[in-house]
């Protein structure tokens, strides 16, 4: 059996907002922690039926790329559901609900 760790590493103001956010994966081919500027993190946790969630982005990370970070995170989203469970009936819904959002928020489509 493999196994994989991945660890995230974030610097805090005396606030506690994000100054800068670090990930490195011991599975990955790159072996420094590299920086983002945003991450969202799901967790379904068995015993209470529920999801458990970190949303983290830093002070600096531009309100365009916060909403293209949703777009494509709600587009993966989808490829995720997708393969999990075969629906594509919703999952054709939510293709269409991510265009209307990339529209609504000016993203152009590359």
């Amino acid at each position: 059996m493999k196994t994989a760790e991945i660890k995230l590493t974030i610097q805090l103001d005396d606030q506690n907002v994000p100054e800068s956010i670090m990930w490195e994966s011991t599975d990955s081919a790159n072996k420094e922690a590299l920086a983002v500027k945003s991450m969202m993190l799901a967790l379904w946790d068995q015993n209470y039926k529920n999801t458990l969630r970190i949303d983290l982005w830093t002070k600096d990370m531009p309100v365009d790329e916060m909403k293209r970070f949703f777009y494509e995170t709600l587009q993966t989203m989808g490829d995720s559901f997708l393969r999990a469970t075969g629906e594509t009936l919703i999952v054709e819904d939510l293709r269409d609900y991510c265009a209307h959002f990339a529209e609504k928020m000016e993203l152009s489509q590359k």
